[in-house]
């Protein structure tokens, strides 16, 4: 898979969660006990691991903002980051497989 598969999984959760205000991702997620919110940050922390890895880098702790609302265009940043890596496709595969399941168990 290339880049393209994982900038469409990016977009489409974009496009999923984008809108949400603070209640909803206060929620908790399907069939589980973490909030929405804390579901998409650990995405956006793994495709961040990804991306350093990638670059052959030291992963870092990606901040947790205080705004929910800034998760989207964190994912954003930390997916282009990886794509910027340029990794080998199976990478890329495992990163947009992460953000489909993310976005199912939304």
């Amino acid at each position: 898979m290339g880049s393209g598969g994982l900038e469409r999984a990016v977009e489409l959760l974009v496009r999923q969660v984008g809108h949400w205000e603070q209640p909803r991702w206060a929620a908790v997620a399907a069939g589980g006990n973490v909030p929405r919110a804390g579901l998409v940050h650990r995405l956006v922390q793994e495709i961040a691991n990804l991306a350093a890895d990638a670059e052959g880098g030291r992963r870092r702790v990606v901040p947790r903002l205080d705004n929910d609302l800034a998760l989207p265009d964190q994912l954003r940043v930390v997916a282009a980051d990886l794509v910027a890596a340029a990794p080998p496709p199976e990478v890329l595969a495992r990163a947009a497989a992460e953000v489909t399941a993310t976005r199912d168990t939304l």
